[in-house]
């Protein structure tokens, strides 16, 4: 729970960076600028943070990670991947930062070449240039955390990189202008880095590693709750290891107790074990180095997956002055149910990796289409949400100082374009990680990228003219969407063979919900904005006709995800005294436990000791 209220906190801040963007400077020449300098963090945070490095390094060091449980190799495997990779990319990670500083002003003409203000807008991409180290080695410890099942310092890095943003501008802004942005863009990236070393140092300092642990779970229904929890040391030839088991007796309300029936007291146990392995462990083969093949792919991919915003920009900068800034504002808010959906993605991504290293496809299948199924629901819900109301978004948002009424029509209108190719995006987002799960390279999603660029690049050129800014969005749109349809198409022995019919399924059932929502809400917002009413009224009556819309016709039409989601609503409404989290009693007992045996070895029988003969 705290990492997703840490995430919408840096999503929440990134909206207050934008706001504060458009107050200070507003939608003219010198946002442009900015903003031409600003593909270089969009790029180093898609390459390096969010996709591109992730995808290559989280199933490495999920690697590790089984490695290091299983106790078959000598040494800490963790801490030799550190070792092997670290170094060497960070000289990478400087040799790009300083590449990007010495062709800024090549790097600035190509990507706008219609742009007034060159000279500023290369002033401000040398500022962010910084951004590559910076954001390379924090790319690098939310990958190293994530792996280990460690997602609340990585959910943490948006708060601290838009904090130093929003700080350099306010203070710096009316002295430097525009560049205090690019200056709090160097600042911000440093901060990320900050706020995860101290928690991936703990992690290295543990060689052993997080303990496994199992549980034995005895269930009486007179209302008490036995667990007993086996702590394993892992360790490589290690002697007889001692365990402590822990057993913990909690009253719980049980349905016989609640009915007031006199059910006979009977116990029942439960195990959890892992599931049944159904193909050879990736972890049980050699270790392998970071291999340049697939990092070559996963850069690739995102950086391919990226160049959309060069395409848009390129295009737009022919166009009025604005047009980039409309662009800009538009793309931000429209991603914004994109980025939550995808959180969940983000999370399970260590947890396929760990499956498909452990040979476990079954588990990797199951999740991965819960995963897809549950992202699109709601996805489509913020589509629908922000279909329906965006006047009154950007106007809340962004309507004041320098930004203006008619910056506000022509903001929204793109943004209702924009979320068109939501889902397409979502998708992307979810397959993608799947594809690369088994740390090996795959070509496939970086075809399938092209052929949605190509598409995006041809109809962006054919529609820019008569349609400007919208039709940029509606080739954006159209182009994720075929990428989309490829990797859906794809899936199976080039990644975790998931059942494509089903997952066509549900991504088809919210789509109707999706539209009867909108337009519900659409009507509901546009009934009561009126000039003297706050843009906030509308807004909130809009997105509670679209949630009630959806919550009503998610379950009719089957939705996927909408029982739960609702049970889990409802289960967390109950009251607080029916919980009952009084009345515990710990107990600790240490006995030895056997060694974990290697595949294909036999259990030895115990020796039967002279006291157990006499007593025959």
């Amino acid at each position: 729970m705290l990492t997703a209220v840490l995430s919408v906190a840096g999503s929440v801040l990134g909206l207050a960076r934008d706001q504060a963007l458009a107050r200070l400077f507003g939608a003219g020449r010198e946002t442009d600028a900015f903003l031409v300098a600003w593909t270089v963090p969009e790029f180093a945070a898609t390459l390096l943070i969010e996709d591109g490095l992730a995808f290559a390094l989280v199933p490495m060091f999920s690697l590790a990670l089984a490695r290091r449980a299983q106790g078959t190799v000598p040494g800490d495997p963790v801490r030799a991947l550190v070792a092997a990779t670290l170094p060497r990319l960070t000289l990478a990670f400087a040799a790009a930062g300083a590449l990007v500083v010495a062709a800024a002003p090549v790097l600035v003409r190509a990507l706008a070449p219609g742009l007034p203000d060159h000279a500023l807008a290369v002033d401000c991409t040398r500022l962010t240039a910084t951004c590559v180290v910076s954001f390379g080695l924090a790319g690098y410890c939310s990958a190293a955390l994530r792996a280990h099942r460690r997602f609340l310092a990585p959910a943490a890095i948006y708060c601290a990189y838009n904090t130093g943003i929003i700080t350099a501008m306010f203070v710096l802004g009316g002295r430097w202008g525009v560049r205090a942005a690019a200056v709090g863009v160097a600042v911000g990236g440093l901060l990320m880095v900050a706020a995860q070393l101290p928690s991936l140092a703990g992690q290295l300092r543990h060689p052993d590693g997080r303990p496994d642990r199992r549980r034995l779970r005895f269930r009486f229904p007179v209302g008490f709750r036995f667990r007993f929890g086996f702590r394993r040391d892992e360790g490589a030839g290690a002697a007889p290891r001692t365990s402590t088991a822990t057993a913990t007796v909690a009253p719980t309300p049980s349905a016989g107790a609640t009915a007031g029936t006199n059910a006979p007291h009977r116990g029942t146990a439960e195990q959890e074990t892992p599931a049944p392995r159904t193909a050879p462990r990736a972890a049980d083969t050699p270790a392998r180095p970071l291999a340049l093949a697939l990092l070559g792919t996963v850069l690739l991919f995102a950086l391919c997956r990226q160049s959309q915003v060069l395409i848009e920009r390129f295009l737009a900068s022919g166009l009025p002055s604005g047009a980039i800034s409309h662009l800009n504002y538009a793309q931000k808010v429209a991603q914004i149910p994109m980025t939550l959906s995808l959180m969940l993605c983000t999370v399970t991504f260590p947890v396929v990796a760990r499956a498909v290293a452990d040979g476990d496809t079954e588990r990797a299948r199951a999740r991965v289409e819960r995963d897809v199924a549950l992202a699109a629901g709601l996805v489509l819900l913020g589509t629908a949400t922000v279909v329906a109301c965006a006047p009154q978004m950007v106007q809340l948002l962004f309507q004041r100082g320098a930004f203006t009424a008619a910056d506000t029509a022509a903001t929204a209108g793109v943004m209702r374009v924009y979320a068109l190719g939501l889902l397409g995006q979502t998708v992307v987002g979810a397959l993608a990680r799947c594809y690369f799960s088994a740390g090996r390279a795959n070509w496939y999603p970086l075809g399938a990228m092209a052929v949605g660029i190509a598409a995006t690049a041809g109809a962006g050129a054919w529609a820019v003219g008569p349609w400007g800014v919208s039709g940029i969005a509606a080739a954006n749109a159209a182009g994720i969407t075929v990428t989309a349809a490829l990797l859906v198409a794809g899936t199976g022995p080039r990644s975790v063979p998931v059942r494509v019919r089903r997952v066509l399924g549900d991504l088809a059932r919210p789509v109707p919900v999706a539209v009867a929502a909108a337009v519900a809400g659409a009507l509901v917002a546009d009934r009561l904005a009126a000039p003297g009413v706050s843009p906030a009224v509308p807004l909130a009556a809009g997105a509670a006709a679209v949630v009630g819309v959806f919550a009503v016709l998610a379950p009719v039409l089957g939705v996927r995800g909408a029982v739960p989601a609702v049970e889990s609503v409802r289960r967390s409404l109950r009251p607080v005294t029916r919980r009952l989290p009084h009345g515990r009693i710990s107990l600790r007992i240490r006995f030895p436990l056997p060694r974990r045996l290697p595949p294909g070895a036999r259990p030895r029988r115990p020796r039967k000791s002279r006291g157990s003969r006499r007593s025959r």
